[in-house]
């Protein structure tokens, strides 16, 4: 399937409403948290294979975080779609408001290479919640992952409702050219500002969660022996490749 098939299954798809069914959203979840945890040990294997992440690293900063955001997700979407009360303005007394959660429709997800496991999933993971129909673009430099995350995504979701693209940066250009109703971004500066200006001729809203300088404030109060063990713990997690890994002390 081209990308603009996909593109245009999954707008189609949006407009059936199937997704604005709470209950559809979470047995959905419910399903992706059986197919993952039924390929733990493939994620680990996937990891190694594209990061050299250990068993005890892999579990800890990427399979743990998604079962976690899965068992919360699936607990908390009924409450969290519920119209809520607010206060109506002075100009409409006597009056009642309510504020409806509303889904932005079909969203666009592209992932780094650093988390490739939970750093695609977790941000899926409340798209899907949210009522959203999802394309998810994993990064080319963790092909075994990506390869993976395809197999999960196929076995868990309908096609229409969640799909999976891998390809390189040409790839990626050709989604980020389309009009989307919702980009979802981690990765560099570089490569987010191309993904804003390719958004903004659609006026499509972004998130951008993007790498940064990070300092470590140690104040002289601190217990110097275990402020050393915990930046020292910090900075070499994950290879230093975390977006909040500290880059200098104060």
């Amino acid at each position: 399937m081209n990308i603009e098939t996909l593109h245009k299954t999954h707008q189609d798809f949006f407009k059936t409403r199937k997704t604005q069914a709470v209950k559809y959203r979470v047995e959905s979840l419910q399903r992706l948290k059986k197919v993952v945890e039924s390929r733990e040990q493939d994620v680990y294997k996937a990891l190694a294979a594209d990061l050299g992440k250990s068993e005890f690293e892999a579990f800890l900063t990427e399979y743990n975080v998604i079962i976690g955001e899965l068992k919360k997700y699936i607990y908390k979407t009924s409450k969290w779609s519920e119209p809520k009360k607010v206060k109506s303005s002075m100009l409409n007394f006597p009056s009642k408001a309510r504020r409806y959660p509303e889904p932005y429709g079909n969203v666009l997800l592209i992932s780094p290479w650093n988390y490739p496991f939970q750093l695609a999933l977790a941000p899926l993971i409340g798209a899907v919640a949210a009522g959203n129909t999802v394309v998810l673009k994993p990064s080319e430099f963790s092909n075994h992952t990506g390869k993976l995350l395809q197999e999960i995504i196929e076995e868990a979701f309908e096609k229409e409702h969640v799909s999976v693209a891998l390809g390189d940066a040409e790839i990626a250009q050709k989604l980020t050219a389309l009009k989307w109703h919702y980009i979802f971004f981690t990765g560099s500066p570089g490569v987010g500002k191309k993904i804003y200006q390719a958004a903004a001729k659609h006026l499509t809203p972004v998130t951008l969660e993007l790498g940064g300088k990070n300092p470590c404030v140690v104040h002289e109060s601190a217990n110097i022996k275990v402020t050393a063990k915990r930046i020292v713990w910090s900075k070499f997690l994950n290879a230093g490749q975390t977006c909040i890994a500290p880059d200098y002390l104060l």
